[in-house]
């Protein structure tokens, strides 16, 4: 559904500057697949995803998005796609049903296709009973799922979103993305994500793409990469004075890493916490030591943005933001 390679985007701030913001990413996506990606503000992402919705032309490289050239085909490549941006694409003084018809319209549906387009999508959308009130009379998580349905009055093959939820509070990011995933199911869509919330990437998309500095980092099944990348932390305290082999038990489980004695708190890395934490609990016992608690924390996709850059995914966002990048 996706292929680019080498894909890049400078843009010419002045003679004297450029910035590079995405600096030959190449990646492809198979059709039916939900990928997300992630990265700060400023890593590429907004810019890749304009490029290959031809909103942007790419500097160098090639991208073919199903099947047609973004840069020689963008005709094309437009009537295979939704675009869900970070803003509302709604006019403010429109009446929802008013809307949706006029973009089917504006893609090509005769009027008829175009009405009972959106018919299906006002009930799939649970838009039905906001049919005809004003788009700026709807709430944030009503306007999102306004956004969504005008991303797909086409019926398109592949729809992005670009931080759709962003701003919602969770009862509402939840709604949103429970109705994303239904009509994914039933219009078999093809969608690239991206997002802020790392819960949404970890429990939804089938594969986390992360960006940085315009780069791919990181390309596999968000279990992988915590596995791979970050992997279980084990924790485990003992009673005051049995510290002493803490270090060398936990330094002997196979691929332990990270490894940090303090005091009577003992914190190691391993690939499978599950099954290592017995181990180090009987390690501990055949030495005498006695373990008042133990425990497995789990990875999270902020520990692989960690391990890859030096540096959480909130931190990043938190250090462009503040630096005013505008690569995004």
């Amino acid at each position: 559904m996706i292929s680019t390679r080498e894909l890049t985007k400078d843009f010419v701030v002045s003679r004297t500057e450029t910035v590079h913001a995405v600096r030959g990413i190449s990646l492809d996506v198979e059709p039916g697949e939900l990928v997300a990606v992630l990265g700060p503000n400023g890593a590429g992402k907004t810019t890749t995803l304009r490029m290959l919705t031809t909103l942007i032309a790419p500097t160098s490289g090639t991208a073919k998005v199903a099947g047609y050239d973004v840069a020689a085909e963008p005709g094309r490549v437009r009537r295979q796609l939704g675009y869900v941006g970070q803003g509302n694409g709604a006019g403010h003084s429109q009446r929802v049903a008013d809307e949706l018809y006029g973009q089917g319209v504006i893609y090509g549906l005769d009027r008829r296709a175009a009405k009972r387009r959106t018919g299906e999508l006002l009930e799939s959308l649970e838009l039905k009973e906001l049919a005809q009130r004003k788009v700026s009379d709807l709430s944030g998580g009503q306007r999102r799922r306004l956004d969504v349905a005008m991303g797909l009055v086409h019926a398109p093959r592949l729809l992005f979103l670009d931080e759709p939820s962003t701003g919602l509070d969770p009862q509402n990011r939840a709604n949103l993305w429970d109705h994303i995933l239904r009509m994914r199911e039933q219009y078999s869509i093809t969608i690239v994500l991206t997002t802020h919330y790392l819960d949404e990437a970890d429990s939804m998309a089938e594969r986390v793409v992360v960006v940085d500095h315009g780069e791919v980092i990181a390309d596999d099944t968000a279990d992988a990469l915590k596995a791979d990348l970050a992997g279980d932390q084990l924790l485990l305290t003992v009673a005051p004075g049995n510290q002493g082999p803490l270090q060398r038990l936990a330094e002997q489980l196979p691929g332990a890493r990270e490894v940090q004695a303090d005091g009577d708190r003992l914190t190691v890395r391993v690939a499978d916490g599950p099954a290592a934490l017995p181990e180090l609990i009987t390690a501990a016992q055949h030495n005498g030591v006695p373990v008042a608690t133990a425990q497995v924390h789990r990875p999270t996709l902020d520990d692989v943005f960690l391990n890859l850059t030096g540096r959480s995914l909130r931190e990043a966002e938190s250090n462009a933001s503040s630096n005013g990048k505008a690569a995004a």
